[in-house]
């Protein structure tokens, strides 16, 4: 899936309905008012707005939720199915994100196309296409060590493992950069490493015999790259970002979504064409796959709309903490689907890990505002330090 920081897409925000309601109100005239009739209007109208900001709020997180929760679901029985007759297994599981960045850049370049005739972004303002090449590569190969990884250990185990980034995030900060670290911080490290050790260490019970290859090992080495990858991927879109400014988040998603297409095209019908023609046979033989890929493909794009819509909207705490308990929400969909239920240890692994990813968003939202408040003019404990 493409990671892509996001700035501004919409123009539509509880600001400019409140904005648009203000204005509403102040145009209209209404002869004979009675005396408390103004009053009760304006006490009214933050009451319609709160609840049209919750109705918002609850339709991106459905919208989150819908699209990335059918997208697993599909994930993984393309993993562990057997189709037709004769049992066959999709074996080339990273054409998927293939599949979805083909379908993410058309929608993406149209959508860009509207934004373009109606005004709402400018051409001189945005980066060259060509200028994505490079995170292009790391976005194609990141997923695809995910998707691979389904091969290995399930599905559930690959949620998991791919939400410790923090892990060796902290550690290369430390051991390479001699970076220092709160409490707080070190204690959800703490937490998700070591749930996530615990649900390893568990293995992968009945449901490890759906896999094609079961390997915990290879599985979690795979998920560690992908991570890795992905790091490099989010450093050079905020490099990207920061040379042009004014960049915009569907620009970079029609784009970067290009680049992967084009990387996965490569791969599998030129480099290794074998693949690429096996992957059309295989959905020709079985109808029901083309169905499943489609929605794969419509999902991934989907997800992403709603995800830029969420953080332009309601800021990167609320999609943070939409997208870690959407993940637990993938666990407990795998765990009622598949029937492979976890046992208490797992489960407790499974509360460590997101109790730590929670706590974590938390505490970084907590420090954000307090560092903006201290900096703020006139306000905050250290410049009140200051004047005294």
């Amino acid at each position: 899936m493409t990671n892509i920081p996001v700035a501004s897409i919409s123009s539509s925000s509880p600001a400019s309905i409140k904005s648009k309601l203000n204005n509403n109100s102040s145009t209209a005239s209404f002869p004979s008012q009675h005396p408390y009739s103004s009053h009760q209007s304006d006490q009214n109208e933050p009451q319609t707005l709160r609840i049209r900001t919750v109705i918002l709020f609850l339709v991106c997180v459905a919208g989150i939720y819908a699209s990335y929760l059918t997208q697993g679901v599909v994930s993984e029985q393309f993993a562990v199915t057997r189709y037709g007759s004769s049992n066959e297994r999709f074996v080339h599981l990273e054409s998927l994100n293939g599949a979805q960045a083909v379908a993410c850049f058309i929608w993406a370049f149209l959508l860009l196309q509207f934004l373009q005739m109606t005004g709402h972004i400018s051409r001189q303002s945005l980066p060259p296409w060509h200028a994505y090449w490079k995170a292009g590569i790391t976005n194609s190969v990141g997923p695809a060590c995910g998707m691979f990884a389904l091969k290995n250990i399930t599905y559930s185990a690959q949620v998991l493992a791919k939400s410790c980034k923090m892990v060796p995030v902290m550690l290369m900060g430390s051991i390479l950069h001699g970076k220092t670290y709160n409490g707080l911080e070190y204690l959800c490290m703490s937490l998700i490493g070591v749930g996530v050790a615990l649900f390893a260490r568990r293995g992968s019970g009945h449901s490890g015999s759906k896999l094609a290859r079961p390997n915990g090992p290879l599985g979690y080495f795979l998920c560690l790259a992908n991570l890795a990858l992905d790091g490099y991927t989010n450093a050079a879109q905020d490099e990207i970002n920061h040379r042009f400014p004014a960049n915009s988040p569907i620009h970079m998603m029609c784009f970067m979504n290009l680049w992967t297409a084009a990387y996965y095209g490569v791969y599998l019908f030129i480099l290794n064409a074998k693949a690429g023609g096996e992957v059309v046979a295989f959905l020709i033989r079985h109808p029901e796959a083309r169905y499943d890929v489609a929605l794969f493909c419509v999902c991934g794009a989907a997800g992403q709309l709603f995800i830029f819509f969420t953080i332009k909207t309601f800021g990167s705490l609320c999609n943070t903490l939409v997208c870690t308990t959407r993940k637990f929400f993938n666990i407990l969909l795998s765990v009622a689907i598949n029937k492979t239920p976890l046992d208490g240890m797992q489960w407790s692994a499974v509360g460590m890990v997101f109790t730590g990813l929670i706590t974590s968003s938390l505490g970084k939202a907590y420090s954000k505002k307090k560092i903006k408040t201290t900096a703020a003019p006139g306000g905050g404990n250290k410049e009140m330090k200051k004047d005294k």
